[in-house]
């Protein structure tokens, strides 16, 4: 069966420049580096990592909001990056985006109705009185009030406005959404509701998402698959329960062990790496990881390691997986959000909500 996305070999580099009124180059941000991974209709794929992976950068290189060095992307089988701009634009309506900062991606000249009324005028969704009706819809499925149409962005809070990016994501009834960290900027409770919307909203309309986030919690309460990044490399993907349960890459076992506990009881994991990642201007030969792992070999040091299957549906790009996983200890994964609910309380609390 053709899954939804495939992406094979992405590539995106920045050329970073010096100077003032005469620029030169002084070398290449390597962001995204041979990315590869396919999502299914229906399916989450959680993407973790530290701060600069590019992470988000690969969420938008495959909606084509930034134009890939090299690699392909294909959506349903077709080419995205050969699309012409026409086609392009009729494919948006199939994948949309919700940004990370609610307040930077809402139009404050915009009131909420016609924010929402615009795609669907864009692609021919909607006319008319149709317009008002659609957006009034859009807003009771994210939990607000049709009246909340007449106002705008700044009359609402945090977790109002990412609702309303959540609506506009959904307007156009799109298969695919990618989730650039949607709950960052959220306090514990306002992330349940959206982290629980977002479910909701998946099995009512087969929806897709690529969820990009930091918190390991709200990714494995939300993924079916996780991949994780490094320097611009996916470095270990696999079902969320076994990435969580059973790592084999160094890095994502430093992850795993870094997330904090809620329990003052519970004994230390120090596993630390140390030493600062490297920068993408210029990374290390070799692998990666290997000036922070604490298992880096000479070999480490002169050959990359590929992403390759160790387990079935198990990939993890390091030489010494296998041995590394035979004699390093469990550790104990981070629990769920203390604010995980069941879809079916979820629903009752938003029924009881629009009342």
């Amino acid at each position: 069966m053709t899954p939804l996305l495939a992406v094979e070999g992405l590539v995106k580099h920045f050329d970073s420049r010096r100077g003032v009124v005469i620029q030169r180059s002084v070398g290449t941000v390597r962001a995204v580096d041979d990315v590869s991974f396919h999502l299914d209709a229906g399916e989450t794929l959680g993407i973790v990592g530290e701060s600069g992976c590019g992470k988000s950068t690969t969420g938008r290189l495959a909606l084509r909001l930034i134009e890939a060095t090299s690699g392909s992307i294909r959506f349903e089988g077709r080419d995205v990056r050969t699309l012409a701009r026409g086609a392009l634009r009729a494919l948006r309506r199939d994948m949309q985006i919700i940004f990370q900062d609610p307040y930077a991606s809402l139009n404050p000249r915009l009131s909420v109705g016609d924010m929402l009324a615009e795609p669907l005028r864009l692609h021919g969704l909607a006319s008319g009185p149709d317009l008002r009706t659609r957006a009034e819809e859009l807003l009771t499925t994210v939990g607000l009030s049709a009246w909340h149409a007449l106002r705008y962005p700044h009359e609402f809070s945090g977790g109002q406005r990412q609702r309303l990016a959540v609506a506009r994501a959904l307007a156009t009834r799109p298969k695919l959404i990618v989730c650039d960290e949607p709950v960052s900027a959220l306090d514990v409770s306002i992330q349940a509701q959206v982290i629980n919307l977002l479910k909701d909203l998946q099995q009512r309309l087969g929806l897709a998402y690529i969820f990009i986030a930091h918190d390991l919690a709200v990714v494995r309460h939300i993924s079916d698959r996780v991949a994780v990044m490094y320097l611009g490399k996916i470095v270990e993907m696999t079902k969320t329960e076994q990435l969580f349960t059973t790592p084999r890459h160094p890095y994502t076992r430093a992850l795993l062990a870094a997330a904090p506990i809620a329990d003052p009881t519970a004994p230390s994991r120090p596993l630390v790496l140390e030493g600062d990642i490297p920068s993408p201007l210029n990374p290390p030969p070799g692998c990666r990881f290997h000036t922070r792992c604490p298992h880096a070999q000479a070999r480490c040091r002169s050959e990359a390691p590929a992403l390759r299957e160790i387990a079935p549906g198990h990939q993890a790009a390091c030489h010494f997986a296998e041995s590394i996983a035979a004699t390093e200890a469990a550790i104990e994964p981070p629990p769920p959000p203390p604010y995980t609910r069941r879809l079916a309380d979820y629903r009752r609390a938003v029924a009881g909500a629009r009342r």
